[in-house]
């Protein structure tokens, strides 16, 4: 009788329970504290530390680290960032971002692991996955509502992936096109990256954080595009990584207004530059850090370095940078080799006085509010659904739009464009990018730096060309003479400092392609493939009509669409220079650029 009156008291309390509630009762909390204001009561200094740290997964010497310290953040970077083992695709990803989480939560308080990668354009390091144009790309089209509906897809490719925060988007103002980050940025105008800069994080975030979003980072705070020409050391740089001379009206005027709007969009994190401003490593910057992104502009989210950033700033060793920069503001230190050091120097810092504590709590309440909103303490695990929908053909179509949208139209002499889709002729195409999907996707695509050949699922140009015309009388050739000759070429990928140019060259070989094809044709058609303008010398001239493709991603075909009669639609987001000299943005009355910033033709 005593088991059946316990039983009726569980039932009735279960059926009451349900009664009460306007839908299914929440599953219960898989982590081991219930709530922010819990967990900071509970950790201890050493848990805190951890908390702080993202690493990379390269470099986890033993995945029982990340319950002893607490670790906070991974990342997957560079060409050694995605699975060990089970291939590249999402399901790889999506099993080892499960293995990470199962030994973090098996940590005292099970506090769940944030994994971070660089969905720039797309879930680019996976392959099969859609990868869009790049930011310059998106910055062509002027339109919000498609970067928002690209980042949608971007989100669910990420969450499929296992990856709960995306290092995207940068709202940099690229203000000198030599700079090798020059595609990152949508445009020139602060007010154009604002706008678009806001509909990524929303992309990204929906109208607020929460169990379906991807956390969205807005970088590199701040002036990462103002750079001086020769300002930066080391490496080859020219001005990656260099210093911001500009006043302050022009910082604020300039750099630091995208960041207003990814702010109203609710961006929940923040990624800190490299650079510095007049000399002081921004990492290290309390007054930008702390007084204008937490202070005046009112950031609640939290800011993490850049990758091994912490490093690059002055200090006897790595404790006296890992103060420095935490004391400034910076809550998460990104960390290639030595996160046993960083965690080691934050609780030492603490203890000794470096680092004061209501500093530490400030930095995890960011963190672990973050994790809360985004409800890891619930479930941190992936949605096989969203797993297998990646590369999907519903994504496929939403990037060929926006590849569509990206094109811009320099020149078009005689009616050269649209090219016919009747009628019986013969086209020739030919240059490096031409069947070439790794040039199409330019850097942070599979790697690092990119990559040449069949790096990953997708369409190349000669591939799109053959598709838009099966079934009719047009001819497509790689070889001999025709009736219009197609060039596709132009840079080879880089990322970061790899692509500072002095020359803006568009290189021997792509004039030598340009000019074969060109004189095996009626009419000449240039299609270019680069993260900027280049110096485009008589190249321009030997053509009828010339395309800025941008780095386009890959779905070719909306390329294609806009050469048959789709239209274009994009608009120059940089000034195009003449010569690599006048690489900076001068809107100045005497200024003679090759095409002013917001040229495009619309011819049809």
């Amino acid at each position: 009788m005593r088991l059946k009156a316990v039983f009726c008291v569980l039932l009735l309390t279960l059926v009451a329970g349900c009664a009460a509630s306007s839908g299914a009762a929440p599953p219960a909390r898989r982590g081991g504290c219930d709530g922010v204001d819990d967990c900071l009561s509970r950790m201890t200094l050493a848990e805190k530390a951890g908390q702080m740290i993202q690493l990379q997964n390269a470099f986890l010497d033993d995945p029982r680290d990340l319950a002893r310290l607490g670790v906070g953040a991974m990342l997957s970077a560079g060409d050694d960032g995605g699975p060990r083992r089970g291939g590249n695709d999402a399901a790889a990803w999506a099993g080892m971002v499960e293995r990470f989480q199962r030994a973090a939560l098996r940590s005292r308080l099970r506090i769940p692991l944030l994994y971070g990668a660089d969905a720039v354009h797309g879930m680019s390091g996976v392959t099969g996955s859609v990868i869009f144009p790049h930011h310059i790309g998106m910055g062509a089209t002027r339109d919000p509502g498609l970067v928002e509906r690209a980042e949608r897809v971007a989100r669910d490719e990420t969450l499929g992936a296992g990856v709960r925060w995306a290092f995207t988007p940068c709202v940099c103002v690229p203000r000198d096109v030599r700079w090798g980050r020059t595609y990152e940025g949508y445009a020139e105008d602060p007010g154009v990256v604002g706008e678009l800069g806001a509909a990524s994080v929303r992309g990204f975030q929906g109208d607020a954080l929460g169990p379906g979003s991807v956390l969205a980072t807005a970088k590199h705070f701040v002036g990462d595009g103002g750079t001086a020409f020769g300002s930066a050391a080391g490496e080859g740089r020219l001005l990656d990584q260099g210093d911001v001379r500009v006043g302050e009206a022009e910082l604020r005027r300039v750099h630091l207004a995208p960041y207003r709007d990814a702010i109203a969009a609710g961006v929940g994190s923040v990624m800190a530059s490299y650079s510095s401003v007049h000399g002081v490593k921004t990492h290290g910057d309390r007054r930008l850090l702390t007084g204008v992104l937490k202070g005046e502009l009112g950031f609640d989210g939290f800011v993490v370095s850049d990758y091994d950033a912490v490093q690059q700033l002055p200090g006897k060793d790595l404790a006296a940078q890992v103060a420095r920069a935490v004391n400034a503001g910076i809550d998460m230190v990104m960390v290639s080799r030595d996160y046993r050091g960083v965690h080691r120097a934050i609780v030492e810092g603490v203890e000794s006085g470096d680092i004061p504590r209501k500093r530490v709590d400030d930095a995890v309440r960011r963190i672990l509010d973050v994790k809360e909103r985004l409800g890891l303490f619930d479930d941190p695990f992936t949605d096989p659904a969203l797993t297998a929908e990646v590369g999907s053909p519903a994504h496929r179509a939403v990037a060929r739009e926006a590849v569509r949208a990206s094109q811009v139209l320099l020149r078009n002499e005689g009616g050269a464009l649209p090219l016919p889709r009747r009628g019986s002729y013969r086209i020739v195409v030919g240059g490096n990018g031409a069947d070439d999907l790794g040039r199409q996707l330019g850097g942070w695509s599979v790697g690092w730096q990119g990559g040449t050949g069949r790096t990953t699922e997708g369409t190349t140009f000669l591939q799109a060309l053959r598709r838009a015309t099966a079934g009719t009388d047009i001819e497509v050739a790689t070889e001999g003479r025709g009736d219009v000759g197609i060039w596709v070429g132009g840079e080879d990928p880089y990322a970061e400092w790899f692509g500072d140019s002095g020359t803006l060259a568009l290189g021997e070989q792509n004039e030598a392609d340009l000019a074969d094809v060109c004189g095996r044709a009626k009419t000449c058609v240039g299609v270019l493939y680069s993260g900027r303008p280049v110096v485009l010398g008589d190249a321009l001239e030997r053509t009828d009509a010339f395309v800025a493709a941008w780095l386009p991603g890959t779905e070719a075909r909306g390329i294609t669409d806009t050469l048959f009669g789709a239209g274009f639609r994009g608009r120059l987001p940089v000034t195009w220079p003449r010569r690599a000299a006048d690489a900076a943005v001068s809107r100045a009355p005497g200024a003679d650029p090759l095409f002013r910033y917001g040229h495009g033709l619309r011819p049809y």
